[in-house]
């Protein structure tokens, strides 16, 4: 679904400014920056039609001129400091993908999609694939422990987790592979049931850390490049690469440019 582009990139509030309205739903990014979690919550919240309020989500170290921690302010307001925190009028903050996600269900347009199927059977299998895509040892979690770096060491980086993080990236994109299958045999062309859900958002989004969007849907900034790059170098392991269907990036652009924000509006500096 194309997005209105303003030519002086989306505005983006303090985390302060915030912190302290009582109204509205605002959620923290990095302009500029392709920070998956946050654009898929991001992709959520647009097929709910949900108006967000941009804030800026503070950077990682010290500030040079206070000596302070920059998110020390962000710890302070959510217990945490992972991107992206969520905010909705004055209730408490959310920061994990299933309470965001349930909260954007309930706040969502009545004139949105029902991304959490009324059916308890359908909601097993919704959950189920987002949690193999989202959470802890799942899809995005493996590929970040590829290798040893900062981001890495932060989600348990180890030679032997390394070691089987590859096994486990393909044995996801084998399930979901399979599962796009089984499901065009039924004539579906969603992950669960007969329509889109939130598994179809998050795996759409998540999934460009081993298959990148094109530029027309993935805006290219001078922050995003190395990430891009990363993505990019991600897609051409061998393990990977053999595995990657057309059925699969099929599924990632028809989603992507139906339901979510296209071109991805991130702010920073386009190259």
């Amino acid at each position: 679904m194309n997005a209105t582009l303003n030519s002086n990139g989306p505005e983006f509030i303090s985390l302060d400014e915030a912190v302290k309205m009582k109204t509205g739903t605002r959620v923290t990014f990095i302009p500029g920056m392709q920070a998956l979690y946050a654009e898929a919550l991001k992709n959520i919240c647009f097929a709910k039609q949900i108006p967000l309020i941009r804030v800026l989500h503070p950077m990682m170290g010290i500030d040079k001129e206070t000596g302070e921690d920059r998110q020390a302010k962000l710890y302070e307001a959510t217990s945490q400091t992972s991107l992206p925190t969520m905010l909705h009028n004055d209730e408490r903050p959310r920061n994990v993908w299933i309470e965001q996600l349930s909260l954007a269900e309930q706040i969502g347009s009545v004139d949105s999609p029902n991304l959490i199927p009324d059916s308890f059977e359908l909601r097993l299998e919704m959950f189920g694939l987002c949690s193999i895509i989202l959470g802890e040892d799942g899809i995005v979690w493996n590929a970040r422990i590829l290798s040893d770096n900062p981001l890495a060491r932060k989600y348990g980086y180890s030679e032997q987790a390394s070691a089987s993080a590859l096994a486990k990236i393909v044995e996801v994109i084998s399930l979901i592979n399979a599962r796009l299958e089984a499901q065009e045999k039924i004539g579906s062309t969603y992950l669960v049931g007969n329509s889109l859900t939130a598994a179809d958002i998050y795996w759409a989004t998540m999934c460009m850390i081993i298959l990148p969007a094109p530029a027309e849907i993935m805006t290219r900034t001078e922050q995003n490049k190395g990430m891009l790059m990363w993505f990019e170098s991600n897609s051409k392991i061998p393990e990977i690469a053999n595995i990657l269907s057309k059925r699969i990036e099929d599924h990632q652009l028809k989603i992507l440019n139906t339901y979510c924000e296209t071109p991805a509006i991130l702010g920073g500096d386009p190259l």
